[in-house]
């Protein structure tokens, strides 16, 4: 392997490298017995943030206009407690929050059937603290749903 080969893996990632070595990974979902495209497959990271953009938005809008007094500063602080009640509400009865239901997502348990309140509840209080959710697996799932048991697919 020359420096070029070297350098590039290091740039692309282990699993790139692995790749080029020969292992086969599979399709994301593919462990948990998900289609690799269409519906009931893992959610992209795209869509997924756009998701987040439009819930957070909407809990700004609710935060700066109904509970900071017009306070900017304030905002945002309030904007995490509505996300949160936002997120247990609506994933919790219905499996999706107003940003995914607009990008065809929703949150389901591993095996497929709908996601119990108190894993709800957990998986929120770990989106909130944000770092579970930006450390992800080869699925493309946060820290926040393998700890607690869901997954993010396509409706």
């Amino acid at each position: 392997m020359d420096n070029r080969q070297a350098i590039g893996s290091w740039i692309s990632g282990p699993r790139a490298a692995a790749e080029d070595m020969g292992v086969e990974f599979g399709h994301r979902g593919q462990r948990l017995g998900l289609p690799e495209e269409g519906p009931g497959s893992i959610a992209r990271p795209g869509r997924r943030f756009a998701a987040l953009f439009i819930d957070w938005a909407l809990c700004m809008i609710i935060a700066y206009g109904l509970l900071s007094g017009g306070r900017p500063e304030q905002a945002s602080n309030w904007a995490l407690v509505v996300f949160a009640v936002l997120s247990i509400l609506t994933v919790g009865t219905v499996g999706f929050t107003p940003g995914k239901r607009l990008l065809g997502l929703r949150v389901i348990a591993e095996d497929g059937a709908r996601i119990s309140l108190p894993r709800v509840m957990l998986r929120t209080v770990l989106l909130v603290v944000v770092i579970p959710a930006v450390i992800w697996d080869r699925d493309g799932r946060g820290l926040h749903d393998r700890l607690s048991r869901s997954v993010q697919v396509r409706i």
